[in-house]
């Protein structure tokens, strides 16, 4: 999450190119390699969701997506936070989560599944911010995340995403919570047409860009 608009050497905005781009570009080139029933994850975040209080508390306004095209470039719908970065990471964690939503209706042979992660601290989540902040966050309060609801370690996120991907019930296009439990993504990123309308836009920029 960049705490501010940054632009990758292709000149993209760097969080919806690394966390809706990359993982729709990388999927797209294994699935045709994938044996039938093989599990893929995506990570999303529950900041994408403009309703979910604790996200609201902390700054996010949740997805603000306009096209692929404007979020390549770094435009969000406005009435998004007041913080810079919140709304690129919001919506690239909403496509990211509404291609896993659609590529599970269209590929059915795989198993397309996602997972809210929970807020991590004592990760480089805020590398950005001042020294002190980076302290407490790294040693004060990644030992309090186990006890707070909605927050998290790498090593809860690690379980719950690594069990997710060796499950073999054969679920697919459900989102998983901190915890593992199934949840609900934003009222816009559970209608089947935008999750259609997000990897339709994305594949045509991808199609334009690599031309």
């Amino acid at each position: 999450m960049q705490m501010r608009p940054t632009k990758s050497a292709q000149g993209l905005d760097l969080s919806y190119a690394t966390n809706h781009l990359g993982p729709f570009v990388l999927t797209e080139a294994l699935m045709p390699y994938l044996a039938d029933g093989a599990n893929i994850v995506f990570i999303a975040s529950g900041v994408e969701d403009p309703e979910r209080r604790p996200a609201r508390v902390a700054g996010f306004r949740g997805g603000r997506y306009i096209s692929a095209e404007a979020s390549a470039r770094g435009e969000w719908k406005p009435g998004g936070s007041k913080n810079p970065g919140y709304d690129a990471y919001a919506t690239s964690k909403q496509c990211a989560l509404a291609t896993a939503l659609e590529f599970a209706h269209e590929t059915p042979r795989l198993h397309f599944n996602a997972v809210e992660p929970g807020f991590s601290p004592g990760t480089g989540l805020g590398r950005e911010a001042s020294a002190s902040l980076r302290f407490l966050a790294k040693h004060v309060l990644s030992l309090l995340a186990p006890y707070i609801k909605y927050w998290s370690t790498p090593k809860q996120a690690a379980r719950v995403i690594a069990k997710v991907l060796i499950n073999e019930s054969g679920q697919t296009g459900l989102y998983y919570d901190d915890e593992g439990h199934p949840m609900q993504g934003s009222v816009l990123v559970r209608d089947p047409k935008f999750q259609e309308r997000v990897v339709t836009e994305t594949r045509a920029l991808l199609s334009r860009w690599t031309k």
